[in-house]
């Protein structure tokens, strides 16, 4: 179990990572505290936005933020399986295949419009975003650690797109968006608009050998039960909700378990709260649910079936250290 001593140590280091991708991505401090929560859950993001908000930035912030590499894929629809994973190329002088890797060997992997691609090609990264490998011709390969998927979806245009399918949607640890900077963060953007790529000179604060001890030490920190059930309960609320007909998955809940131990260690605490839970409930759930037909013709959103479940289950009034 973590000590609050490596509580204390692990919100410090966080505040310091998350302050390094700010300076490259102004404004959008919540978002970003998200994206770390993810990485350090060992989980992947999508961020559904419109076009020229940050988000490559952010990939490369965070990837030079923690000394780790970055590759970013443009989804198209002529775009390959193997455009992704890799291929096993024949060598003449040697008479045998040898596999020379793809882009999705790398910290982190910046899948740009993933819903353009066809749904074979979303499908390559199914196996990499569940057990961090790929295999080729029958033979494994691990991407290593950290690694972690920023997919983007542009919600405006949907012309010529691929709906992600369920399952994949459920391998989303979280999915927030950036959105337009405030008046202050715009303004200080024009300012530096000579500064064409601040991503590129801010200077790291980790190895990727130690995220990977971050993350193994955030999977220590303490959940009582009595928070276990509470996540339980908003599971099966979100499944009996009349406007859904696909509530959230076990998997659903083990993400939002993940992803409570990396908040509360980030806020210095070794336990999780009830709060912990409904600050990240929306964020880590309300894309796993499927709606109704009769709501989604009514408006209805996910984001709303979430908040009204939040709103109406009752945490637990208990002591939960």
């Amino acid at each position: 179990m973590m000590t609050p001593e490596q509580a204390g140590w692990f919100a410090e280091t966080f505040e310091a990572l998350t302050a390094n991708v700010s300076k490259a991505v102004l404004g959008k401090e919540h978002t970003i505290r998200l994206a770390m929560t993810a990485m350090l859950a060992e989980g992947h993001l999508l961020l559904e936005d419109a076009p020229g908000t940050g988000k490559t930035s952010l990939a490369r912030a965070m990837a030079a933020t923690v000394q780790g590499t970055h590759h970013r894929i443009q989804f198209t629809p002529d775009l390959l399986p193997s455009d992704v994973t890799g291929v096993s190329v024949y060598d003449q002088s040697t008479g045998s295949f040898t596999f020379h890797r793809g882009p999705v060997f790398t910290s982190i992997l910046l899948a740009d419009e993933i819903n353009r691609a066809s749904p074979k090609t979303q499908s390559a990264l199914l196996e990499v975003m569940e057990e961090a490998r790929v295999t080729v011709d029958g033979v494994p390969y691990d991407v290593g650690r950290p690694f972690m998927v920023i997919a983007t979806q542009n919600p405006i245009e949907q012309a010529g797109t691929y709906k992600l399918p369920e399952a994949q949607l459920d391998r989303f640890l979280i999915k927030t968006s950036l959105g337009y900077p405030d008046h202050a963060s715009t303004v200080r953007i024009l300012a530096g608009a000579a500064d064409r790529d601040r991503a590129s000179r801010l200077a790291p604060k980790i190895t990727t050998e130690a995220l990977a001890e971050m993350a193994d030490m955030a999977a220590t920190v303490h959940v009582d039960e009595a928070v276990l059930d509470y996540v339980s309960r908003l599971a099966e609320a979100t499944r009996e909700d009349a406007r859904t007909r696909l509530g959230v998955s076990v998997r659903g809940c083990l993400a939002l378990v993940r992803s409570a131990k990396v908040w509360a260690a980030s806020l210095g605490r070794p336990f999780v709260i009830p709060d912990d839970i409904k600050d990240l409930a929306e964020p880590v759930l309300a894309h796993r649910l499927v709606l109704d037909v009769e709501a989604e013709f009514a408006g209805v959103t996910s984001d709303e079936v979430l908040q009204d479940v939040v709103a109406t289950t009752a945490p637990p009034v208990e002591r939960v250290v």
